[in-house]
């Protein structure tokens, strides 16, 4: 027993007060001392998912998305500055020099499920810093290639796996922090898109001028690695499943079972059994076949129509102009709410097919304004149909196996990607013309639209039920969860909360007055500043 000068009260030390204060029997029996005192190899708390703050830090990660958008699909549509260069410079056809946009887009959509997966495992952050690395790596790779297969494998493999762990993480890690905006907040987001495609064709046609494709694609690589700074603005709302499987195992031991079980639910694999999600992917695979199209051959057809280097580099800076208003003005009018955004979706890619198919017509006769006002339209609505894409997913799969989604969709629809340009190539080396290839991918983009409207509820002017509302036990990833083993036995603290009589950390306040000694504060535990406090 120590004494201080407190007025003269003496202050039991917590050994002291243990001895000195034996609870009773039935208190006894209630007392969790596993948990009074825990062990350093005590499993870690769960984390709960926090609620969509629809603004905040979320902002900050709109502003991550806006800059890892601007170089991915802004570099992305930009590269036909190079696609000239290339051909003279390697003298190959244009079919076997769009191979290497076609493989950059395909791998960035065929390694999305690998991006997604290891977000459900370490979190974003992680993963979208190490893909910003290997985009600007594969850049800087491809400024010393001496051929084809070279571009292939630096520009085609290694940087679109980079765009891969970048895009899918960030997108949705955007729609993670906003409900009630979540398509406005998309919407800004790409804006990076528009003002990159404005801003970096004729900076590219400067650089090549100026430094050659050499070294136009190093300054490239340099530029692409400011996105390991925006995977470091990001801050998950929910997190890993490896904790949350890790936990709900009780520290069991990984077998080849329980890997596979792990791979299912990081995959999402239970999708793939879905009508609504195969009709959904087997729309945005026509989409994606025909979408990049113009962004890839309008530079080369504006030249073949005669138009100066300049002037073919202008149509596309102005396209990506409209391209920026179009997504500004399809996110707020989806918030508002008017109409259902599967109905909003057909319309603007009936639009942007319908205007792809005239690209042609518009520099028939050598006119530049026809060929610059049919542009300005395609980009308008070819913006406008983009932040839909991605905030229809939510309403056909639900939020919580969103992440998953996005990265099987871009997996099923990666063969539009990778056959798109290289057919529209083909078909220029066919027919000594790009009429051809406006024409065909624009009719990939109507069959989208068709395919669309054979969603299940399409017709409905109510959305669906939700999937995130539906019992957790119907959800594949809760019973992969649930059914991967059996429960252990429940914990003394889990019978305590059973019994209705809290967490057995907190103090009991008619025992810890019927055992506290006059004038002693009243606990029994060891004395902490919280315990203290909460005493």
């Amino acid at each position: 027993m120590q004494q201080e000068e407190t007025g003269g009260r003496e202050v039991l030390t917590p050994m002291e007060y243990q001895l000195s204060c034996s609870p009773p029997a039935s208190l006894e029996s209630r007392v969790d001392f596993d948990h009074t005192f825990p062990a350093h190899t005590a499993p870690m708390a769960k984390r709960e998912p926090q609620a969509s703050p629809d603004g905040g830090w979320g902002w900050v990660v709109v502003g991550a998305l806006f800059v890892a958008s601007a170089l991915v699909f802004g570099l992305i549509r930009s590269l036909g500055v190079f696609f000239v260069e290339f051909v003279q410079y390697f003298g190959e056809s244009a079919q076997a020099v769009s191979w290497i946009t076609s493989i950059g887009v395909a791998m960035q959509q065929l390694i999305s499920p690998v991006g997604t997966a290891l977000c459900n495992a370490y979190g974003a952050r992680p993963v979208v810093m190490m893909g910003g690395f290997l985009s600007g790596l594969g850049l800087i790779l491809a400024s010393q290639a001496t051929s084809l297969i070279h571009l292939y494998l630096t520009m085609g493999l290694i940087t679109g796996s980079g765009w891969a762990l970048v895009f899918t993480p960030t997108v949705a890690s955007v729609m993670q922090y906003f409900t009630h905006r979540r398509s406005l907040a998309m919407a800004l987001g790409f804006t990076g898109v528009g003002l990159s495609s404005f801003a970096f064709s004729p900076l590219f046609q400067l650089l090549v001028e100026l430094y050659a494709w050499r070294g136009a694609l190093l300054i490239l690589g340099g530029l692409s690695l400011n996105m390991v700074a925006c995977g470091a603005l990001i801050r998950p709302l929910v997190a890993p499943k490896t904790m949350e499987q890790v936990e709900s195992d009780g520290g069991r031991k990984a077998s080849c079972r329980s890997f596979l079980r792990r791979a299912l639910v990081y995959l999402e694999l239970s999708l793939l059994c879905e009508r609504a999600f195969l009709t959904y992917g087997l729309a945005i695979t026509f989409f994606n076949s025909g979408y990049f199209v113009p962004y890839v051959h309008l530079v080369a057809h504006s030249r073949h129509a005669g138009f100066s280097e300049y002037q073919a580099a202008f149509v596309i800076s102005a396209t990506g102009v409209t391209d920026l208003v179009g997504r500004v003005v399809s996110g707020w009018l989806s918030d508002l709410g008017r109409l259902r955004l599967p109905h909003m979706l057909t319309v603007w890619t009936g639009l942007t097919g319908a205007f792809m198919l005239l690209l042609p017509l518009g520099s028939a006769q050598g006119s530049y304004a026809g060929l610059l006002l049919i542009s300005l339209a395609y980009g308008f609505c070819a913006g406008a149909m983009t932040p839909l894409v991605f905030s229809v997913v939510p309403e056909i799969v639900g939020m919580p196996r969103m992440l998953g989604a996005l990265g099987l969709l871009q997996l099923i629809e990666s063969l539009g990607g990778l056959l798109g340009a290289p057919l529209s190539g083909w078909l220029r080396d066919q027919t000594g013309s790009y009429t051809a290839s406006f024409l065909v991918a624009g009719g990939f983009i109507l069959l989208g639209t068709v395919v669309i409207m054979t969603l299940p509820h399409f017709c409905s002017c109510s959305p669906p039920p939700s999937p995130q509302h539906q019992k957790q036990s119907q959800s594949p990833e809760s019973g992969l969860l649930n059914n991967s083993a059996p429960s252990p036995p429940p914990s003394p603290s889990d019978k305590h909360r059973k019994e209705g009589l809290g967490p057995p950390s907190e103090p009991i306040p008619q025992d810890c007055q019927n055992c506290q000694p006059e004038g002693q504060t009243p606990c029994l535990t060891t004395p902490t500043p919280e315990v203290d406090t909460n005493c």
